[in-house]
């Protein structure tokens, strides 16, 4: 905002030249009495013209002073006021956005490693389930296999049995047959047990 001093300060070397200029005029003029030219550089009048000069300015000078100036310099501040207000709220703007940006971020990094924790759990789990699930699994196939062979292995040693009583009585029977009478029972089961325990050798 211009100072009132300071405006006088500018405008004073041009009212200065003005006055000299006059002056000047007036010392022709004089020089001349016969000479026509225009009044107000009549040196006659010349006093009273400085005079009301001098009012004017002062009477200018107050106006813009008192009424001009301080229009015009809270026009300015209240300018500057907005100016400032508004990169302010720009400052700040820009800080909550950064802000905002910020927990943005922050809740997409905190949602990644929930998801990565869910996810390896979730892995954990499913691969302990299918760890137990095999276990389970295999135990009972072994169980089966198990009963299996003891069945396949009674099975078999009721079929030996089988075909230990049938190859006896076939003995007997072919003994009967090609030399008569009757064979040693114990004599024959020992000779066909050891002929079966060789067979499966």
């Amino acid at each position: 905002m211009v100072k009132p001093y300071q405006l006088f300060v500018r405008l004073a070397p041009a009212l200065a030249a003005a006055s000299v200029v006059a002056l000047t005029s007036a010392a022709g003029f004089a020089a001349d009495p016969a000479k026509k030219g225009m009044p107000q550089f009549d040196p006659t009048t010349m006093p009273s013209q400085i005079f009301w000069l001098i009012v004017c300015f002062a009477i200018l000078y107050v106006i813009m002073s008192k009424v001009v100036m301080p229009t015009l310099g809270g026009t300015i501040e209240a300018r500057a006021a907005k100016i400032q207000g508004d990169l302010d709220a720009a400052a700040k703007a820009r800080d909550e956005a950064k802000a905002a940006l910020a927990h943005y971020e922050k809740s997409i990094a905190d949602a990644r490693a929930e998801a990565q924790t869910a996810n390896r759990a979730a892995a954990d789990a499913a691969s302990a389930a299918t760890n137990a699930k095999l276990t389970e699994v295999g135990q009972r196939i072994g169980g089966e296999i198990a009963a299996a062979e003891t069945r396949i292995a009674e099975a078999r040693q009721a079929a030996m049995g089988n075909v230990r009583s049938m190859a006896v009585e076939v003995a007997q029977a072919a003994y009967a047959k090609l030399v008569g009478g009757q064979a040693d029972a114990a004599r024959v089961d020992t000779l066909v047990g050891a002929a079966l325990q060789g067979g499966r050798r």
